[in-house]
């Protein structure tokens, strides 16, 4: 890295600003202002690290991986495998065959979904989800439910965007197969409370898969922890590139699981009569991978290993008390969720301004942020709303993004006045 990352791990006293240069998207400037990038839930940015590492693999390491003898095709598939040893590292997973590629959170809930339901799924049997979730963990589910006669129960929340545990609780019976939860609300922000969620579900044999595409860029997750059955998360919104993602599975779980896609490297022996499959994590990754973002996922790995996640974490619960003190003071801006546990979101509406205008115009003064229903339409839903504007943190964000982001809302008010 160009700039050394100082960090005291006992204070919060690394150095923000030598951890913003690393990253050379918030460089440039957006309609002649400073790029304010506040949309990190939906994608995060690259460090010059991670950039590097892809460009070097395309430009001096490009070949096919697990298929060679020759060196390229070897040392491709060693720093392709080496990346699944650094997420087990990462999210504390027992063993390495419970890390199965993907191509994003998406993808593993879907491969959670056609797989273990098609096994395990009757009529009848129910499917617990909640009120906040991403359309990517409504919509799998729905469709294992139609090809199975299982029916969805979701678990209702609050207006400050708190599950309703007590509901959670009756909605668990001897039907239930499976509870899919967000970790984190990507619309909201709440941070759920996962461990009461896994141990009643435990307590009756329901396994439980989190969908924690917004947990594992902010915080320390643990797999062994938890204890949770499944768990999915994507490369581009933990400071890595697009397509790519992983599915953490049990490994007890994931050896009686059919796979949920055919093709090369999933297969043990092929013959016109029947095919048997290849040992896990394998079983699961049929094709030709994307093997430069998974080397990628990698470098990325390695550079918020070296800030810390504790650090991360520290810095953007600061950046989000301080957002969210700085919004409540204006005038007609109205904060949607407002649970007491909340990670790097704050969702807001300006008055009786559409979030698609308020946006467009923020973007003019170069800050980006999100407006719609952020894939989560039954929240929208819930607060009778068409959707927000989302303003998401990272740890490279400063107070000067917040001040811009103030600044502009009050521009925004003038604008439409």
């Amino acid at each position: 890295m160009e700039d050394t990352i100082k960090k005291d791990t006992t204070r919060l006293t690394t150095d923000w600003q030598a951890v913003r240069k690393q990253f050379p998207v918030l460089q440039q400037k957006v309609h002649g202002q400073p790029l304010v990038y506040l949309d990190n839930g939906a994608s995060s940015q690259m460090p010059q690290s991670t950039i590097d590492r892809i460009n070097r693999y395309h430009s001096a390491e490009h070949s096919n991986v697990h298929r060679g003898i020759h060196t390229l095709s070897q040392r491709g598939t060693d720093y392709y495998e080496e990346t699944r040893k650094k997420v087990k590292k990462f999210i504390n997973a027992r063993h390495l065959e419970e890390v199965i590629y993907t191509t994003g959170t998406t993808d593993s809930i879907n491969l959670v979904a056609q797989s273990y339901g098609r096994k395990y799924f009757r009529e009848g049997d129910e499917i617990i989800l909640s009120e906040m979730e991403h359309h990517a963990n409504i919509v799998p589910w729905q469709m294992i439910a139609e090809q199975t006669g299982a029916v969805l129960r979701v678990i209702p929340m609050t207006d400050n965007g708190e599950l309703k545990m007590d509901d959670f609780h009756h909605l668990l019976s001897d039907r239930t197969k499976m509870v899919a939860v967000v970790h984190v609300s990507n619309a909201l922000g709440t941070i759920n409370p996962v461990e009461e969620i896994i141990e009643a579900a435990h307590a009756r044999d329901i396994p439980v898969l989190l969908d924690g595409a917004q947990a594992v860029p902010h915080s320390v997750v643990d797999m062994q922890k938890l204890d949770v059955d499944f768990y999915a998360f994507s490369a581009h919104k933990m400071c890595g590139p697009t397509g790519f993602g992983i599915l953490y599975g049990k490994k007890e779980l994931l050896q009686e699981m059919p796979p949920y896609r055919g093709g090369g490297d999933m297969i043990d022996k092929v013959t016109f009569e029947k095919t048997t499959w290849n040992d896990l994590p394998h079983k699961f990754e049929a094709g030709t991978p994307p093997i430069a973002v998974g080397i990628g996922l990698g470098t990325s790995l390695d550079y918020l290993n070296e800030i810390g996640m504790e650090q991360i974490e520290a810095r953007e619960h600061e950046l989000l008390d301080y957002a969210t003190q700085e919004l409540s003071k204006i005038e007609d801006v109205r904060i949607i969720g407002s649970s007491a546990k909340k990670a790097s979101v704050i969702s807001f509406l300006i008055g009786d301004i559409h979030p698609t205008d308020a946006g467009t115009i923020l973007d003019q003064k170069g800050i980006a942020v999100r407006t719609g229903h952020h894939c989560a339409q039954p929240v929208m839903q819930h607060y009778n709303i068409p959707g927000t504007v989302r303003a998401s943190l990272s740890f490279y964000n400063n107070e000067e993004d917040i001040d811009r982001l103030v600044e502009g809302i009050k521009y925004v008010k003038e604008f439409f006045g």
